[in-house]
């Protein structure tokens, strides 16, 4: 659970994060840890490639999501840096914690599903439309 204590201590209690990550993972059957490490590398890629208002707002919305963002840059993979971004950075990165294709798109959906409990029906569609090659993942 390296991934998910990291979170903890930046953040100084568990809380939200730590019910988003179980959640997470009892909906795509993921291990906690490799739930919450998929949290910050989703989040990231989308502060870095979708719609900057939309996708603030939804970090905004999730306490802890600033400390998964950041421990996801932080740890990032000679492969993932060789990559560049984009949607196909994402999934070698996802990829590399032993998900596949079907464990992605799961766990994104149940992601974008909490987003738009976070942040309406609207804004997460905006960002789902307005980051390229996300759409593949809903």
């Amino acid at each position: 659970m390296i991934g998910q204590v990291q979170i903890r201590r930046k953040t100084g209690g568990g809380g939200v994060m730590d019910e988003l990550i179980e959640r997470l993972a009892d909906k795509a059957g993921l291990e906690k840890a490799v739930a919450g490490k998929s949290v910050g590398i989703i989040l990231s890629f989308l502060r870095s490639e979708g719609p900057t208002a939309h996708v603030q707002a939804l970090i905004d919305s999730i306490p802890g999501a600033d400390a998964a963002i950041a421990s996801a840059d932080s740890s990032r993979s000679t492969l993932g840096r060789l990559m560049g971004g984009g949607v196909m950075a994402v999934g070698t990165k996802l990829m590399g914690l032993g998900l596949g294709m079907g464990d992605i798109q799961k766990l994104a959906r149940e992601l974008f599903h909490i987003g738009r409990e976070k942040i309406g029906v609207e804004r997460m569609n905006e960002i789902i439309a307005g980051t390229p090659g996300l759409r593949q993942f809903t």
